[in-house]
């Protein structure tokens, strides 16, 4: 696993026309968009319902459905969004190369 996320969803605010009925259960398609920086409200992404293609072609406004936060990650991926009151962990070093005296 490389990376958590927090986020809710706004019920309000799903349309009931994007909901699936499965085998299981009813779905709702979703899209989690995780931001290259922290924005004004210390977000790192939102969740919205899924666009069709032409949807996304026509420029449909997006159904915004919650906020979304990183808080934890392996590191490989997305750094986790800073918590009031906690000092973030520091970053690993990175290693450094062995040199060695092999003739090979």
């Amino acid at each position: 696993m490389a990376t958590i996320l927090n986020t809710s969803i706004n019920l309000s605010k799903v349309p009931k026309g994007e909901i699936i009925d499965g085998k299981k259960g009813k779905y709702l398609p979703v899209t989690i968009t995780i931001n290259d920086e922290i924005d004004q409200f210390g977000q790192q992404g939102s969740l919205t319902v899924r666009q069709s293609k032409e949807q996304r072609e026509s420029k449909e406004p997006k159904v915004y459905l919650g906020n979304v936060n990183v808080v934890w990650t392996n590191g490989q991926n997305v750094e986790p969004a800073p918590r009031d009151n906690i000092a973030s962990a520091p970053a690993a070093p990175k290693p450094q190369p062995v040199a060695d005296d092999l003739p090979f």
